[in-house]
């Protein structure tokens, strides 16, 4: 546990030096206050929005932008430093492979869960004042714990992406069309796949295939509370589905857990 504990606090100070740290909460924190007070500007008022508002507002920004910051920041993680050599060098030391992948994914990870958390918790703060209603900070810590969970899990699949490629360009290319197939094409798939089927397909059943996704199963954790209305596409035919909260972050769950098994498998059996 030290040694994994002694690469985790390698992996965030660097993250520190790297102003990564400080860029992440900058931008999720003025972008969600943006949000929180201009988000009722469409329908004509000026002023902080309704809670629903805010949070259907902050979870469609958050699906694209979490797990795109979380491919950036760690898709180089194990071919960047094989290209530069650093890779064999920390594996002279008294550490197993799983080892150093679980270090890193605790460093990195505590950077977006800290980030997530200054930057998200500071409009939470904001619409609680604003508001005085208990139920903001409910909803944001719900906000906040499953969008912590979307970057772990995408944190995850970046180390699949970083242990599975030979060249850093490749890995940044690989990362990129990640994002693009889960955060814009499986929905317009899942879209597609509602209008063209001639039966139809049940509630049920899409909400099986939004499992698939784990930008999906966030946006179901967010928005199942909240009015069907203010959700659009294959999202609002699914938002009643009977699955509850709980189940809903277990699947999130299960896209950490799952993905940096693999890689670790991976990791252990790839020679160097």
């Amino acid at each position: 546990m030290r040694q994994i504990l002694t690469v985790a606090n390698k992996e965030f100070h660097d993250g520190l030096r790297n102003r990564w740290l400080i860029s992440i909460t900058l931008i999720f924190a003025l972008l969600s206050i943006g949000l929180t007070y201009f988000g009722a500007a469409a329908s004509g008022a000026v002023g902080v929005a309704s809670l629903s508002t805010t949070v259907a507002s902050l979870a469609s920004l958050a699906v694209f932008l979490i797990p795109l910051i979380a491919l950036l920041l760690s898709y180089d993680s194990f071919v960047g430093e094989q290209e530069s050599g650093t890779l064999l060098l920390l594996l002279t030391y008294p550490l197993s492979k799983s080892q150093l992948l679980l270090g890193k994914f605790i460093g990195q990870g505590s950077i977006i869960a800290l980030a997530t958390l200054l930057g998200f918790g500071s409009s939470a703060i904001l619409l609680y004042f604003q508001l005085g209603d208990i139920q903001v900070l409910t909803s944001f810590s719900v906000f906040i714990v499953s969008a912590i969970l979307l970057g772990l899990s995408f944190t995850a699949i970046s180390y699949l992406i970083s242990l599975s490629v030979s060249e850093k360009s490749k890995a940044a290319g690989f990362a990129l069309i990640t994002w693009f197939l889960f955060a814009l094409a499986f929905d317009l798939a899942l879209l597609a796949l509602l209008v063209g089927v001639e039966q139809g397909i049940t509630q049920a059943g899409l909400t099986q295939l939004m499992m698939l996704n784990p930008a999906d199963i966030f946006r179901l954790v967010n928005l199942s509370g909240l009015d069907s209305s203010d959700v659009n596409g294959a999202l609002a035919v699914a938002i009643n589905a009977s699955l509850s909260q709980g189940q809903l972050f277990s699947a999130l769950l299960a896209w950490v857990a799952l993905p940096l098994s693999i890689a670790i498998f991976i990791f252990k059996r790839k020679k160097l």
